[in-house]
């Protein structure tokens, strides 16, 4: 009999994550990882930073490396594309024709970069920046001296202004809203982030649409819906990123905002699941707000959480969200949906940096904004636990510096 076993789609952090979890809970069938790019798992996050101003050529930063996957006794088909799934014959169809049978299968299809287009854009003189191949293309472009236009104000294309500057690049950054971090990061957070880097000497063009990009022999320009003009040797966008569904929706599972999963990650299929950037999910300690979380953390914890449902365990995946970044020498985080607050408290604290407390109407902790030094990242995580316990800790107590949010746990 054809051994039907675990087949992940997608070899990103959610899918690494799984597919090591899986031996890890003990299952001793076959787990199939397939992945479109030709590298091992690695890790994103270095991508818009540490690689990309690295003196020597960087090397992925392998969540699972050749020599792991070896020893989970994972199979492993890297430049991999799935054609279609057919859910009937519980198989994934790759594009050579071949058919890996599945008992369960997990989705963890990731997003690609949303495209940006105006009159006069032409694809092939736009980057983007989601795998490494794309960081690396990207490095031999950010050479000293290059104006370099960014659009889209959000965390990839502000650590990319911070990588591109500490490559000797003049910076102008696009965004269309009024300001940068729209989503999810309060305006005191985003105004501290902009002054930093202009003190940088990046350069912001704010509240404008882009009309139309124009070429002029070598030269090429963004024209704004304001009439200015930005010249520029590069443009990168980075304009947030579409779910992708596309193998989902033509085998018939539900989509709404992603693949749409139920709180134990599992689809409208009950043999198949999704996790990380491709999927939504309702939440418990949102009221059951159905949410897609486009963040490194989450796509690792799904990735582990899944797993064990997968073999069975029925357990509602509940995870506090956690965001971070790092522009310049600030450390940005939050845990949480600060949307969700309607009222926030404000803890200064002098050189370290600044947290924000968000809470609902009826006094529950529902996020924590910071931004500072490094050292903001314990305060942050005793945040996620008060949240995690739906906690409604003292207002006076969150806006004092000198009360130890670990004696709030304890209340």
């Amino acid at each position: 009999m054809t051994d039907l076993g675990m087949v992940i789609v997608g070899a990103g952090e959610a899918g690494a994550r799984a597919a090591a979890e899986l031996r890890t809970q003990g299952w001793a069938g076959s787990i199939t990882l397939i992945g479109e790019e030709k590298w091992a798992p690695y890790e994103r996050p270095p991508l818009s930073k540490e690689q990309l101003v690295a003196e020597e050529e960087p090397s992925p930063v392998f969540i699972l490396s050749d020599e792991m996957l070896a020893r989970h006794d994972i199979r492993f088909l890297s430049g991999t594309a799935v054609e279609r799934i057919d859910r009937d014959r519980h198989s994934a169809v790759l594009a050579d024709g071949r058919q890996i049978r599945y008992e369960r299968l997990l989705l963890a299809t990731g997003a690609r970069p949303r495209p940006f287009a105006v009159e006069g854009s032409d694809p092939s003189h736009v980057s983007y920046l989601r795998t490494y191949s794309d960081a690396l293309a990207l490095r031999a472009r950010l050479q000293s001296g290059k104006r370099i236009a960014i659009i889209g104000g959000g965390f990839i294309g502000l650590e990319v202004a911070a990588s591109a500057v500490k490559r000797g690049c003049s910076v102008t950054l696009i965004e269309v809203g009024p300001r940068i971090l729209m989503r999810g990061v309060p305006e005191d957070i985003a105004r501290i982030v902009d002054a930093r880097h202009r003190e940088a000497g990046v350069r912001f063009k704010l509240g404008t649409a882009i009309d139309r990009i124009q070429r002029t022999g070598n030269e090429r320009s963004i024209v704004l819906a304001d009439g200015s003009i930005v010249a520029c040797d590069e443009i990168i966008a980075g304009i947030g990123a579409i779910p992708e569904t596309t193998l989902a929706a033509a085998c018939g599972l539900e989509i709404e905002n992603g693949i749409r999963a139920d709180e134990m990650l599992a689809t409208s299929d009950p043999d198949i699941y999704a996790a990380g950037d491709c999927c939504s999910f309702p939440h418990r300690l949102y009221g059951g707000k159905r949410i897609r979380l486009e963040a490194w953390r989450n796509a690792q914890d799904q990735g582990l959480h899944v797993a064990r449902n997968m073999l069975g365990a029925a357990e509602p995946y509940a995870a506090v969200p956690w965001f971070w970044s790092d522009q310049y020498e600030l450390t940005l985080q939050v845990t949480g949906l600060a949307d969700s607050g309607e009222k926030t408290v404000i803890r200064d604290m002098g050189t370290a940096g600044k947290l924000y407390f968000h809470l609902s109407g009826e006094g529950r902790l529902v996020a924590v904004s910071g931004i500072g030094s490094p050292g903001i990242a314990k305060d942050i995580r005793f945040g996620e636990m008060l949240i995690e316990r739906q906690a409604s800790p003292e207002l006076d107590a969150l806006a004092n510096a000198n009360v130890k949010l670990k004696s709030l746990l304890q209340a």
